[in-house]
């Protein structure tokens, strides 16, 4: 009877402990709330494209990818949106041999797009 009562306190301790007195910790902070390519677009690019899509593509990749200019080519003409939106494992999927971009990551290159592409 005992251990029922202290098991029955202790639940109840820890539910009460919780808090929900701020909710900044509810936000996701690490999204802009304007994208451009200085702010948010590059730096995806840097951190999941570059090693194949460097000043001299390598791996079997086609074009580069380290200035504006190129990755807003490839997002209009290269279907680079299509590539980082597809299923992980499925042909033409990128990055390649990679894990598939977090869909936060491909809604702000779909909201560049969709903004006019601002540098």
């Amino acid at each position: 009877m005992k251990s029922k009562i202290f098991s029955i306190v202790s639940l109840l301790f820890l539910l009460l402990s919780c808090t929900n007195d701020s909710e900044s910790d509810l936000i996701d902070n690490s999204v802009p709330a304007s994208v451009t390519y200085n702010n948010s677009i590059k730096s995806i690019i840097d951190n999941n494209c570059i090693s194949c899509h460097g000043n001299t593509p390598s791996g079997g990749a086609p074009m580069s990818l380290t200035t504006y200019q190129n990755v807003k080519d490839a997002v209009l003409t290269r279907g680079l949106i299509d590539r980082i939106s597809r299923a992980q494992g499925t042909a033409g999927m990128m990055p390649l041999g990679g894990t598939k971009l977090p869909q936060s990551s491909i809604n702000q290159v779909i909201d560049w797009k969709n903004t006019g592409f601002t540098e």
